[in-house]
């Protein structure tokens, strides 16, 4: 029992994580209808920015206040990250919006490759290992064990997911998501800004990017130019499980996600003496995708086009 409540704490605290950054992939399919795959680079981005910022404060002043450091820490990474979506959205996507789907998912393909490279030109092929500044307060609850850490990831992606929520459905902003991921053209008729709300989805999502990519840093400890690419395949994942272009579906995909690949990962590793564990957690990840793409292709929750962002 106690095995099975500490893979479901390091469950809910990875698809926390993985739901933030499938909120993203959801909201500018559910608009526009692309998988925007160099949505997981931004991660990266945001959390080599952090790291960055960290060491650099630490090495500068020493002993620094943890609510200091991931403060500047998020100060600097989310309006970079924002610009970077911004710009990906601007100069890449916006030309293509008319063009064959095919055209744009290469495209994305390819600023997730100039993403990567950028960065690693910037910061090199080494990891960067993200400072101790966090004290490892530990709650025990029988044998398992949940930190203060985990708790603030998981409680900082609820209150941020709840108030997306908020923001699609009860503000002007959210009215015109919802309305241009019906039928762009008649949104346009009516009024709304279709280049407004096309770009304000990339910031959003690209903010919410910013985020997990600190949350990511500061739980593993590292940081490294691949690093987004297997996060977004599971961002993805987590997105299609739930039911892409649905908001509460990539939520609930993410969480679902995450506690898949924990229990996979800790149940067949003991049954096969280690043999399956968590080198293998990936594997979990995309039978999910596989399973839900042939006996479930619209996800869990469908895609209901009132929840579209």
């Amino acid at each position: 029992m106690d095995i099975f409540l500490q893979q479901i704490i390091n469950g809910l605290t990875a698809g926390s994580v993985y739901a933030l950054v499938a909120l993203g992939y959801t909201m500018v399919y559910g608009i526009i209808g692309l998988i925007n795959f160099a949505h997981g680079d931004v991660v990266m981005v945001g959390a080599m920015i952090a790291t960055s910022v960290v060491l650099a404060l630490v090495g500068h002043y020493g002993d620094v206040s943890v609510f200091v450091a991931v403060g500047a820490a998020l100060v600097v990474s989310i309006p970079v990250c924002m610009a970077l979506g911004w710009t990906a959205e601007r100069i890449a996507y916006r030309p293509l919006r008319r063009a064959p789907r095919l055209a744009a998912l290469i495209t994305a393909i390819g600023v997730s490759i100039i993403i990567q490279n950028v960065a690693m030109m910037f910061w090199g092929r080494n990891y960067l290992n993200f400072p101790h500044i966090i004290e490892p307060s530990v709650l025990q609850l029988g044998d398992a064990r949940l930190s203060m850490l985990q708790i603030a990831i998981m409680l900082g992606s609820a209150l941020i997911m709840v108030a997306l929520l908020l923001l699609v459905h009860k503000t002007r902003l959210g009215m015109a998501m919802r309305a241009t991921a019906q039928n762009r053209e008649v949104a346009g008729l009516m009024g709304v800004n279709i280049n407004t709300v096309i770009s304000a989805a990339f910031l959003i999502g690209s903010a919410l990017a910013a985020v997990a990519g600190v949350m990511i840093t500061s739980y593993y400890g590292v940081a490294q130019y691949t690093m987004g690419f297997m996060l977004g395949l599971k961002a993805f994942t987590a997105a299609v499980l739930g039911g892409i272009g649905n908001l509460g579906g990539a939520m609930l995909g993410g969480l679902l996600l995450g506690l898949i690949e924990a229990l996979g990962s800790g149940y067949v590793g003991n049954l096969t003496n280690g043999v399956f564990g968590s080198h293998y957690q990936d594997v979990f990840s995309f039978i999910v995708l596989v399973v839900v793409l042939i006996f479930r292709p619209s996800g869990l929750l469908g895609e209901r086009s009132g929840d579209r962002a």
